[in-house]
């Protein structure tokens, strides 16, 4: 059962949520309205995934994604918000959530995203994923001054790192390409956990912590063109 916590400081939104993920199967660790609680409370009850609200009371939304990907076992974000600013989505992408819902997203949407969320998936409301990956494809095109430290940050095997087995790179190339794990599963006839391994195994091997990195580094070497 995938344990979630949600955290929205509008209580009768909170409790609604929490109700439709009961209903669905969902094992609701904590219902909280707050920044600070929300990190606290996920170290204690571990959840698997957090529905997160962008715009709380004490901290932002965006600083929560980033402190909880310091908790451990770093849980799986997931961002509910009723903003679909770029700024909002670009700022939540980039401290560590793992997709961005706007809150006007029906129902069953809502909890196909958590469990494709608890999956490994990166969930985004429609049109948002491709705004995503243009702004890593801008920045990827930008020119690395000598003092920047991102392309040793994903320099893979030319900074002495491991190299990527053909499988892994086979796995990357899609993962750029914005396929779900699940897609990729049934585009290379692996099982699903197969797919997540070789994720994984990629990560550790590039030292890279997320699968927002990844795609970056992905994009940056040229691994999403056809």
């Amino acid at each position: 059962m995938v344990r979630v916590m949600v955290v929205d400081d509008h209580p009768m939104w909170r409790d609604g949520v929490a109700r439709d993920l009961t209903e669905a199967g969902y094992e609701v660790v904590a219902a909280v309205g707050e920044g600070r609680q929300a990190v606290r409370v996920a170290g204690a009850v571990r959840p698997d995934v957090v529905v997160l609200d962008l715009h709380l009371p004490d901290l932002p939304g965006p600083e929560v994604a980033a402190r909880l990907a310091a908790v451990e076992p770093a849980p799986r974000v997931l961002v509910l918000s009723a903003s679909a600013e770029q700024e909002d989505v670009l700022e939540a992408v980039k401290a560590g959530a793992s997709g961005y819902l706007v809150k006007s997203a029906g129902r069953e949407e809502f909890l196909d995203a958590v469990r494709r969320t608890a999956d490994g998936d990166a969930v985004f409301t429609p049109g948002l994923a491709g705004l995503v990956l243009g702004e890593y494809r801008r920045l990827a095109a930008q020119p690395t001054g000598p003092g920047d430290g991102s392309a040793g940050a994903a320099g893979g095997a030319s900074g002495g790192r491991p190299r990527l087995t053909e499988r892994e790179t086979e796995v990357l190339r899609l993962v750029a390409k914005g396929l779900s794990y699940r897609q990729i599963a049934e585009r290379l006839v692996l099982s699903h956990r197969t797919v997540q391994n070789h994720v994984q195994n990629t990560l550790g091997k590039l030292q890279l912590h997320n699968r927002v990195e990844l795609v970056r580094y992905a994009i940056e070497r040229g691994l999403d063109a056809d």
